[in-house]
């Protein structure tokens, strides 16, 4: 998915992937699916809130977690203390300036890896996730 959705189609999408409706869950869907872009937990809970307070940071969290779980939206892990919730679930890979913080969509076919290393018996690849990190260069 890689499209804004009101939130009538938000609340259609959940539906469909079996989400428990509540007025959190519906809220912070809403704020990744109208926007569309890559947010923390901190940003999604704040932006919540300003519309109405209905969430704590611990719903914010138990919620991304479910939503990622049903397949709604991809964690991103830049580094060990920051972590973004990408409401595209398209496969593609991302540029993260560490002096920004910003984190932006490089194209699937964008990037090519070429072999990939042997996976032990029973095991199959899920995906591949690439970060490149950039800086200004000095």
């Amino acid at each position: 998915m890689n499209q804004v959705l009101n939130r009538e189609q938000t609340i259609d999408l959940l539906r469909n992937r079996g989400i428990n409706l509540t007025k959190p869950r519906v809220d912070i869907a809403c704020v990744l699916y109208s926007r569309m872009e890559h947010l923390s937990a901190e940003q999604i809970l704040a932006l919540v809130n300003e519309l109405s307070p209905s969430a704590s940071k611990a719903t914010v969290y138990n919620t991304l977690k479910v939503f990622r779980d049903a397949g709604l939206i991809r964690e991103v892990i830049v580094d060990p203390t920051r972590v973004f919730f990408d409401p595209n679930t398209s496969p593609h890979h991302h540029l993260y300036d560490v002096v920004s913080g910003c984190l932006t969509d490089i194209p699937q076919h964008a990037l090519r890896v070429d072999g990939m290393p042997a996976l032990p018996p029973g095991m199959v690849a899920d995906g591949v996730d690439i970060v490149v990190r950039m800086r200004p260069q000095v």
